[in-house]
């Protein structure tokens, strides 16, 4: 029996209305994900301690990257691991990068240089650690620890993970996207983790962290 347009209608309501639950569904339990992650410590031991790249201005960290690196330094003196890496390429105009401004700031706080790889390449996170895997597998690394902000960690997490690494997470605490109601930040991070789940691709949803 052919379906009359009113049926086709509701039929397509019900499909649309069910995809969109399916959606929230889905969302709902990736941002579950995401807060249990910002929330978790998972220091041990592994090879290398891995530094998402933030703003840098002439060289020197901002605020939000100096907190990635000042807790990246923490871990090192707790021999998290031997080696600190500092990833993250420049933005247009800038005289230096993010990988390389990381290395620098590590390097005045006493850590030597042969505990300090930088990877300055990448205008986002997925290149940034596209970039540092070939680094580290040169070394024979496989597993990590990732430093980044609360919101940013699980999402970068997914990417390392299917690069091949064995991945832990250690969100720093003091810097200013951890402190206070950062809730667009984790809109737009969980906007960026659907987009990767999908395509493979980054969103740069996220923006430049400053």
């Amino acid at each position: 029996m052919a379906l009359t347009a009113g049926t086709a209608g509701r039929w397509l309501g019900r499909a649309v209305g069910g995809l969109l639950v399916l959606m929230v569904v889905i969302a709902a339990g990736l941002f579950t994900r995401m807060m249990i992650t910002a929330n978790r410590d998972e220091r041990q031991p592994v090879q290398a301690i891995v530094v998402l790249g933030a703003a840098q201005y002439n060289g020197r960290p901002s605020p939000v990257y100096q907190a990635r690196l000042d807790h990246a330094y923490e871990l090192w003196q707790q021999r998290v691991a031997p080696l600190v890496v500092t990833v993250g390429g420049n933005q247009p105009g800038d005289r230096t990068t993010e990988g390389a401004a990381g290395r620098a700031y590590l390097a005045e706080r006493g850590v030597p240089a042969s505990d300090l790889l930088a990877v300055p390449t990448g205008g986002d996170t997925l290149a940034s650690l596209r970039a540092a895997q070939p680094e580290l597998a040169a070394r024979s690394i496989g597993s990590v620890v990732l430093v980044s902000d609360p919101a940013h960690v699980y999402r970068a997490a997914l990417m390392a993970g299917d690069l091949g690494l064995r991945v832990t997470t250690s969100p720093e605490r003091d810097g200013p996207t951890a402190s206070g109601a950062q809730t667009s930040y984790f809109a737009r991070e969980l906007a960026g983790s659907l987009f990767y789940l999908v395509t493979g691709g980054s969103s740069n949803a996220g923006g430049t962290v400053e």
